[in-house]
């Protein structure tokens, strides 16, 4: 029996602590690794939508954790919000196209 594979939004927003004030390079390293990884994402201020396969994702979040740690990063810590549909496909720039038309 073949697994579907379950097509994710993600909201994620990595947090390196103990690192200074600013974090702009550490989250341009994941949004690097995040590209390399092939998938969909849109950053915005208080983080970065993703778009893909669950374990795709989650493969590429554990990534920018070790990169971060591997670059000296002590503690790392991820908010994650996730989003599934089993009714019809779902992409970030439907979401906000469906939002936007609303208006």
């Amino acid at each position: 029996m073949s697994e579907k594979k379950l097509k994710v939004i993600a909201d994620f927003q990595i947090l390196p602590i103990g690192v200074g004030i600013s974090l702009s390079k550490y989250v341009a390293k994941c949004e690097r690794i995040l590209a390399e990884a092939g998938l969909e994402t849109r950053l915005h201020t208080m983080g970065t939508n993703i778009e893909g396969d669950w374990d795709e994702i989650m493969a590429t979040i554990r990534e920018c954790h070790d990169q971060l740690h591997e670059d000296g990063v002590v503690r790392v810590v991820t908010s994650l919000k996730i989003s599934t549909r089993t009714d019809r496909e779902q992409s970030i720039t439907g979401r906000i196209e469906s939002v936007e038309n609303k208006k």
